[in-house]
């Protein structure tokens, strides 16, 4: 064989080489949607049969709606998986019509086991379709007011995750927060702008603790949201509590379909240990990193939370459906009911007997509680 032979073959097969990597399809980006949250942080409203996720709570859209219409694109993101349980299922079923997004995977848990068992169902799921797949873990019932801003976010946190990391978003903490998990952040993470390797999980502090953290700097609010490939969660999963994963794989043994969900094994699924994905992999883990997020996020754990996302008037007051107010400031008012004619002035009130209803403006009596004559 010549020089020019020698040249000529290199050549092709660096050619064969190009083509066959241009070739090779990019991993599929699988949104997987925790919604079997109970709801009982804004309880009356949010309710174990109707939990928040399954509000409109800030426009017309549900929680839920809303966070899956962040990964409609189907240019960039495959179907959804999005696991509920069995009281909830019809609700996620309309609300996921009702937008579109027909083509999601409903997957049923029979009883809650935490976010770890969750998302390696979904990950198991994720690797029948791709052996490469990167899932985007998501709850439900979190608020992202600012899109542009998370999508930036989220394209470093897939250079991540293609990288082999297991990666998690830090919110930029908006104030000292005792209802939140923090992160802190530590070095840059070499050959990837904006993700940062992690220093440490903190629990929930106090309020001190709260705002020393908050004074120091590199601590950030911990979003419980992740993405990484299936395949790098499971082999980490695999090292550190291989029980989960062989429960998953009983489980989904004995799937099949029922009206368009997904059911899985009953038995196998309860001998499943009840952890966090935190817990499990997140801090046991030398592949975790994180990615700052500051898109106006919020979990809405609290009615102050609730008020704070909310728009608000010139007062400060936020509203929702049949209200009306006076000399009202800094309030959250949500009339679901309509507004009743009032009673009485002699009336008293059932929810708080010893506060005595009074005739408003115009004679319109709007709390919503039951109320007969004293």
């Amino acid at each position: 064989m010549t020089k020019n032979d020698n040249a000529n073959g290199a050549t092709n097969e660096s050619q064969a080489t190009a083509v066959g990597a241009k070739e090779r399809p990019a991993p599929q980006v699988i949104p997987v949607i925790l919604a079997g949250g109970v709801g009982n942080r804004l309880w009356p409203l949010s309710r174990e049969a109707h939990p928040k996720q399954f509000l409109a709570l800030l426009g017309p859209r549900s929680l839920v709606q809303e966070t899956l219409l962040r990964y409609a694109d189907r240019r960039h993101f495959a179907p959804p998986i999005v696991i509920t349980n069995d009281d909830t299922r019809f609700i996620l079923a309309d609300q996921v019509q009702e937008i579109g997004q027909g083509d999601a995977t409903l997957l049923l848990e029979p009883m809650g086991r935490g976010t770890a068992p969750a998302i390696t169902l979904a990950a198991l799921l994720a690797m029948g379709q791709d052996a490469d797949a990167i899932l985007v873990v998501a709850p439900s019932d979190h608020v992202i007011s600012d899109v542009s801003a998370f999508r930036a976010s989220l394209a470093i946190a897939l250079s991540a995750a293609a990288a082999d990391h297991l990666v998690t978003f830090a919110v930029v903490p908006q104030r000292p927060e005792t209802g939140y998990g923090y992160i802190q952040r530590g070095a840059a993470l070499p050959g990837i702008d904006g993700a940062y390797r992690i220093d440490a999980f903190v629990e929930k502090p106090d309020a001190d603790r709260a705002r020393a953290l908050i004074q120091e700097g590199s601590h950030f609010w911990n979003s419980g949201m992740f993405v990484f490939r299936a395949r790098v969660y499971l082999d980490e999963l695999r090292r550190f509590m291989p029980e989960i994963i062989t429960a998953m794989e009983a489980a989904l043994a004995g799937r099949h379909e029922d009206l368009g969900f997904l059911r899985i094994g009953t038995d196998a699924f309860a001998a499943c240990p009840a952890i966090s994905i935190d817990y499990a992999v997140m801090e046991r883990t030398q592949r975790a990193c994180t990615v700052t997020l500051d898109a106006g996020w919020s979990d809405i754990g609290s009615w102050s939370e609730l008020w704070r996302v909310a728009e608000c008037d010139s007062a400060g007051n936020a509203t929702s459906g049949d209200v009306m107010l006076r000399d009202s400031r800094d309030c959250l008012v949500i009339g679901d009911h309509g507004l009743r004619p009032s009673s009485p002035p002699t009336t008293r009130c059932w929810w708080r007997r010893w506060i005595r209803c009074r005739r408003c403006v115009r004679s319109w009596h709007n709390c919503g509680m039951r109320i007969a004559p004293s």
